[in-house]
């Protein structure tokens, strides 16, 4: 087991003061946006014995375990992330492995550089995600039905927003999503700018539920990603509660503080709400228009003392143990790799012991011992390959 030295990231949108505080460190007055726990070439982590992705490609089996080499291949197939939005991110949705396998294929004959600005596809792999919140934690997840955008949209009083109300209420829900978001992201720029404007001084004077739009306007004004975004559920988090964001499901964060893991990819298409290129035929081949409920996770106990957040893939599993001063240890042994994050308390992780923010790496099959440290109670985050 060995202990991780992290990199932050320090993008824009990054929060100056939450990773700080959850560190017990000092704000340095910029951005810190994500701690990046794994093996990513972006920024690997780093142990005693070196990089973790080199670690890593010298003993895949060691490291990872047989069964996780024979399914992913030799790589960790996980980032583990602290994330702490202070600003809006860009609203993207995320392919599947198909589509990300046949998109990489295409622009790879393109001859389009793996890290060109209008690049889409930068790997194989597709990159299912699941944020798990830390602090109350607001977003955007999936399609709000079509009637009740209609609602929204007309409540605003804005007479070029009717027609896609009007649309909303008549299509059948899919074709009416397809065809607003079309609609909105194909728009004149200076026409749909001027929407954007007057929509914004709308759900200003209204609030309620226009104001986390009027947010999203306020950080990116004249943008159409702000109506794109008002096509979307408007999510709010507990701490402990997370969203997972499958293929095709359109998303953004808003603000807050929480852990976040994704299959390993750098595959995004983004709808607006950025600087960054947006490739909108690309883009609607990739978002699935179904309507629906955000579907908030709660995670669900396992009997031992570890609550397990269920989703559909095999890259990551995450879990959280709630760990009282004086109980038994839990043993979190597994026959895969596994990356240990405390988040509050202090607790014991085989041999170290772990603060605030601080984290292991489990290579496969090493035993795993985890409890609180003196009179504190403490949590820890356990992400681990679904094998």
């Amino acid at each position: 087991m060995d202990r991780l030295v992290n990199t932050v990231r320090p993008y824009a949108w990054g929060s100056t003061t939450a990773i700080p505080d959850l560190l017990g460190t000092a704000p340095t007055g910029e951005p810190q946006a994500e701690m990046w726990m794994g093996a990513h070439p972006g920024a690997p982590s780093r142990l005693a014995r070196g990089r973790l992705d080199e670690v890593i490609a010298a003993d895949p089996v060691g490291e990872l375990g047989a069964a996780t080499v024979a399914k992913f291949g030799p790589h960790l197939p996980f980032l583990f992330k602290i994330l702490a939005a202070g600003a809006p991110l860009s609203l993207q949705v995320h392919p599947d492995l198909a589509r990300a396998r046949e998109g990489y294929a295409a622009e790879e004959r393109a001859g389009i550089p793996v890290d060109a600005p209008h690049r889409n596809y930068r790997d194989t792999n597709h990159k299912p995600e699941l944020i798990c919140a830390l602090t109350p934690f607001e977003g955007l997840c999936g399609f709000r039905s079509a009637p009740a955008t209609a609602d929204l949209l007309a409540g605003l009083g804005v007479d070029s927003l009717k027609p896609y109300a009007d649309l909303l209420r008549a299509r059948p829900e899919e074709a009416a999503l397809r065809e607003v978001l079309t609609a909105i992201l194909t728009a004149d720029p200076d026409s749909i700018a001027a929407t954007v404007t007057e929509a914004t001084a709308a759900a200003d004077r209204l609030g309620g539920p226009y104001a986390p739009y009027a947010l999203l306007a306020h950080h990116f004004p004249g943008d159409p990603g702000v109506l794109a975004a008002m096509l979307l559920n408007h999510v709010r988090l507990q701490p402990g509660e997370a969203l997972y964001l499958g293929a095709g499901v359109p998303h953004a964060y808003i603000g807050g503080l929480g852990v976040e893991i994704m299959a390993t990819s750098d595959n995004v298409l983004r709808c607006g709400l950025t600087p960054k290129h947006v490739d909108v035929p690309e883009l609607l081949r990739v978002v699935h228009f179904a309507a629906g409920d955000p579907g908030i996770l709660r995670p669900e106990a396992s009997g031992d003392g570890e609550e397990v957040y269920e989703i559909p893939i095999d890259e990551f599993r995450l879990s959280r143990c709630l760990l009282a001063p004086g109980a038994t240890p839990l043993d979190l042994t597994a026959p895969g790799p596994q990356i240990l994050l405390c988040t509050a308390g202090r607790v014991t992780a085989g041999e170290l012991t772990l603060g605030p923010g601080e984290s292991v790496f489990v290579p496969s099959d090493e035993n795993t011992q985890v409890s609180a440290v003196c009179t504190d109670s403490a949590t820890l985050f356990r992400a681990a390959v679904a094998i």
